[in-house]
């Protein structure tokens, strides 16, 4: 499958376009493509047919990048286009994805580690394309990197190492003001003016280098992350690359090491930034993905579109459900009652579930 002129159908609205799925987006059009976005107000369960009709030209891909706006087209295992669902943090709720990946043709996993639980749960074709950076927003500019250390992230709960360590670190660092929130294009001028930019992950899943691995090293900056990380699967090497820690009373000793060493700190930032520029682009991950689907010429291989009716009602209703769409939800498990399926345990299961969660939530914040 070639990019030239293709026309791929986004199902998402255009204001969804950020972080990470913005730069697959990027990618996409920068190599030809023209993407159609879900019009604002659509039906979360509009037919995909509705969709379809609606674009000038035929497109040959569907992509669901998982929506922050979710939504979830019915006749996905019925339209004869090949179909492409991303699993952004797919190291959360794994169990729960795995349903939802089979009414896909392909799963773009975007951290590695995960293609054999997808092809053990029953997808053929599982893809990873990990995190990466666009070089066009993220370089390095030679300005002066006047931040010792620096760090861009989430400071909520799931974050409570990554707070007590950067309060730390403030007291003895120069450091950017890492407990607010940055706009994405706030982040490139600090990442470009800092020496050393640290990753301290969440405390559920501390193999994680999120997309600030690429970020930082692209911009030019010694990036310090916790080890062992994804940075292996990546391809990188410790000390080569990047440099690590073990523990995170390790991070003082190791970010004076390198301050105090500029060639040293310069070697390794540098051949991090050759190395993520020449492989870890969205670039590449997009050339990557049209050279998958050329090789497969077509093939439709969504499990799902081999199940029963029920069977795929009961994908939609987990995904509506957990997404908090009731009413969605709500359509799908009456079809079940009405087909007299045997999966209507299993969807009220699922529904009552979340309905359950979504309460305990909302009294939380009373």
């Amino acid at each position: 499958m070639t990019a030239k002129s293709m026309h791929i159908l986004w199902l998402s609205v255009r204001e969804d376009l950020w972080k990470e799925i913005k730069g697959f987006a990027d990618a996409f059009q920068r190599c030809g493509t023209q993407i159609v976005f879900v019009g604002p107000g659509t039906p979360r369960n509009v037919d995909v047919q509705e969709l379809i009709a609606k674009c000038a030209e035929r497109p040959k891909l569907i992509v669901h990048p998982e929506p922050y706006w979710p939504i979830l087209p019915r006749g996905l295992t019925k339209v004869d286009i090949p179909t492409v669902g991303f699993q952004t943090d797919v190291y959360a709720y794994t169990h729960r994805r795995f349903l939802v990946s089979m009414l896909f043709d392909y799963a773009v996993l975007l951290h590695p580690g995960f293609e054999e639980a997808f092809r053990a749960a029953g997808h053929p074709a599982p893809v990873t394309l990990p995190l990466a950076v666009d070089p066009g927003e993220f370089y390095d500019s030679n300005e002066e990197r006047v931040f010792e250390i620096a760090s861009v992230g989430r400071t909520n709960p799931l974050y409570k190492t990554r707070q007590a360590v950067l309060s730390e670190l403030s007291r003895e660092f120069k450091m950017n003001d890492w407990s607010r929130r940055y706009e994405p294009e706030e982040v490139p001028p600090v990442y470009r003016t800092s020496k050393i930019v640290v990753n301290i992950p969440r405390d559920d899943y501390l193999i994680d280098v999120s997309m600030r691995y690429a970020e930082a090293m692209a911009s030019g900056a010694l990036l310090l992350t916790r080890v062992p990380s994804e940075m292996t699967a990546l391809g990188f090497e410790e000390g080569v690359h990047y440099c690590g820690y073990r523990d995170p009373g390790e991070i003082p000793g190791i970010a004076r090491k390198y301050l105090n060493d500029e060639a040293l700190r310069f070697r390794i930032a540098q051949a991090g930034r050759e190395k993520t520029l020449r492989e870890h682009s969205y670039d590449a991950r997009v050339a990557r993905l049209l050279e998958r689907l050329a090789q497969d010429n077509g093939k439709l291989l969504a499990p799902a579109r081999a199940w029963t009716a029920s069977r795929v009602s009961l994908a939609y209703l987990d995904y509506f459900a957990n997404n908090r769409l009731f009413d969605c939800a709500e359509d799908e498990l009456r079809g079940l009652v009405r087909r007299a399926s045997p999966e209507t345990l299993r969807g009220l299961r699922i529904y009552v579930r979340a309905r359950a969660s979504w309460i305990r939530n909302w009294i939380r914040q009373w």
